[in-house]
């Protein structure tokens, strides 16, 4: 089994959701699993669709995060950038220390 030795973090306006989990969902060799939390932000760059939005200042989004293996979330990166390209979408890595079960 490959080493989880990173975590990589999707951030992206909640009208994308669907198409970045079906993405993630298409790839097992490189996702194993996935955690989604629904959260709120703003950047300078940051279309705000909608006037609740615009009034507030920032926007419903969704962060994906999935421990992985480093060289497969390269991977996973480099085919949303083809699939998905959208400056709507952030990405980051961090490394993973330890993962594993309780069980």
């Amino acid at each position: 089994m490959k080493e989880m030795n990173c975590c990589l973090t999707l951030v992206c306006h909640k009208s994308l959701e669907e198409r970045l989990v079906d993405e993630l969902l298409s790839h097992p060799d490189w996702v194993r699993g996935f955690s989604i939390k629904h959260i709120e932000g703003g950047s300078q760059k940051e279309k705000l669709p909608s006037m609740l939005e615009q009034v507030r200042g920032r926007s419903q989004r969704v962060q994906l995060d999935s421990v992985m293996n480093l060289e497969d979330a390269r991977l996973l990166i480099a085919h949303l950038k083809q699939a998905e390209p959208n400056n709507e979408i952030a990405y980051w890595l961090v490394p993973v220390l330890e993962f594993g079960r309780l069980a």
